[in-house]
């Protein structure tokens, strides 16, 4: 059969056509997403915390003063602040918040006290203060303190200025770290403060630390053993330095009156009180015209212990470089943790003219 160009063409068009119609009626693939994979996470050991190390309890600061913890922070440097105690001083500020408080004769047959702060830092006013002499100026440094005060006899500024002593004169270079009080009169009338006095201290380059000789403390707070005192008397020279001290059990303290009268704090109102109380006796020299006295307090001599209501009789003893101490039978007595006053009487006419205690078959504060 015989095919002319015209048939082939139809022939091919049919044929592409044929092929066209196949491709459109295949059914088309289904096209589902890959199922996505997830890490399987192989489960993790717990950490348990690891527990922190156990510290060890900061030893407990005890002052060696008073041997009672300190609770304002470290133990800095002692004041050795010389207080005026004249009738017209009273009250004075700050004395109840003093570690240790000496009274002494100055001349004239008026005393002096000598406050020493250490554990209280933030006393905000103490005084009245007032003049020093030689042997208050041995006193205060036996406890390595900066001595503070407002002038002195020409033999204490001798001492002072010869043996380039560290204090704090108000009537020379450190006059800017005290103030007078308006309401009382001069000389009654010159305070400073611990904070400010530290801060004299610190601008004059005085040593920050020093040895600070301390007491031997009763550890079961036992009295000596000695007689029943619940109360006592101290005469110097004159009536108005007349001292009474009368126990109060509850306190564990004996509680200081002058003239009759409660001695309270200024600041506070709080009584001034004493754990310890010793009285001792010292040789008394008058030095010229106006009075001024040597004191001696160095050699020892006889003293009483007050404390838990009972008095014990002994004797003071000091070494060189040391402070001053109470001893019996050869032995330095163990003190009451709390705060301790030291009357220094004369030993002229007798020591015991100068100290009157009734005793009594009570218990101490029946």
């Amino acid at each position: 059969m015989k095919v002319n160009r015209s048939s082939l063409q139809l022939i091919s068009a049919i044929l592409l056509s044929s092929l066209l119609l196949s491709a459109c009626s295949a059914p088309s693939a289904n096209l589902e997403p890959a199922p996505s994979i997830e890490p399987t996470l192989s489960p993790q050991p717990t950490l348990s915390p690891s527990p922190s190390p156990t510290a060890e309890p900061a030893a407990e600061l005890l002052s060696p003063l008073t041997g009672l913890p300190v609770t304002e922070g470290a133990l800095l440097r002692p004041l050795s602040v010389m207080i005026n105690n004249a009738p017209a001083a009273r009250p004075q500020s700050g004395i109840s918040e003093a570690d240790v408080v000496y009274e002494v004769l100055a001349e004239g047959g008026i005393t002096r006290l000598i406050g020493i702060f250490q554990s209280h830092t933030g006393v905000v006013k103490i005084g009245p203060i007032r003049s020093i002499r030689p042997y208050l100026i041995d006193i205060g440094e036996s406890y390595g303190g900066v001595t503070v005060h407002a002038g002195g006899s020409p033999d204490a500024y001798a001492i002072l200025q010869k043996q380039n002593k560290e204090d704090l004169d108000e009537i020379g270079r450190a006059g800017a770290y005290f103030w007078r009080d308006k309401e009382r009169k001069a000389p009654h009338n010159l305070y400073s403060n611990a904070a400010m006095l530290r801060e004299g201290a610190a601008w004059l380059g005085f040593a920050e630390d020093t040895k600070v000789p301390g007491y031997l403390f009763s550890p079961a707070e036992l009295p000596l053993g000695g007689e029943a005192a619940p109360e006592f008397t101290v005469n110097f020279l004159l009536k108005s330095y007349t001292v009474d001290y009368k126990y109060n059990a509850e306190r564990k303290t004996f509680v200081r009156w002058v003239n009759g009268k409660p001695h309270l704090d200024l600041n506070n109102n709080n009584p001034v009180e004493a754990a310890n109380v010793m009285v001792m006796g010292a040789d008394h020299k008058v030095l010229d015209d106006v009075g001024r006295l040597q004191v001696d307090v160095e050699l020892g001599g006889e003293a009483l212990l007050f404390q838990h209501g009972q008095v014990t009789k002994g004797r003071w003893s000091r070494k060189q470089d040391d402070i001053i101490r109470f001893v019996k039978d050869g032995k330095e007595a163990l003190m009451a943790t709390g705060v301790t006053h030291i009357l220094i009487v004369p030993n002229a006419p007798s020591f015991s003219s100068h100290i009157q205690y009734a005793e009594s078959n009570q218990e101490p504060g029946e």
